[in-house]
């Protein structure tokens, strides 16, 4: 029988921004709220909780909730199929990512004590990139 997960990664990672995001989570070695997530992306919260939950759901992402911010985390696959898919995200080009590292650092930048204190689309967060 085929590795239903295994499938799901594939369409999950079949999208440019979730693509991005899971790159940025083989790279980044952070927890990521869904609101920095925004910011990093430049989508809707709608479109990056789709976007992160599909990633969950095909068993590529971990989550959880600490009060109100959701934060994801790379999730260690054991199988070697689904280490080989990984592997040939981890190894793509980093020049098509260059954009996205970049605000990945300016929005953990903004981080006190290690831990997100800004929500999405703020004026901080507008002041920095500028």
């Amino acid at each position: 029988m085929m590795d239903e997960k295994y499938i799901d990664s594939l369409k999950a990672l079949s999208e440019p921004n979730r693509l991005r995001l899971f790159w940025l989570f083989l790279h980044v070695d952070e927890c990521i709220a869904v609101a920095e997530a925004m910011d990093i992306i430049g989508d809707t919260q709608y479109n990056v909780s789709r976007n992160l939950k599909m990633l969950y759901k095909a068993g590529l992402l971990n989550h959880q909730k600490k009060g109100k911010w959701v934060f994801y985390t790379l999730k260690e696959q054991s199988a070697p199929h689904c280490k080989a898919l990984v592997d040939s995200v981890r190894f793509l080009p980093e020049d098509d990512f260059k954009e996205v590292v970049k605000r990945c650092l300016l929005r953990l930048s903004l981080r006190e004590n290690g831990e997100c204190v800004l929500g999405a689309d703020s004026e901080l967060w507008h002041n920095t990139i500028k």
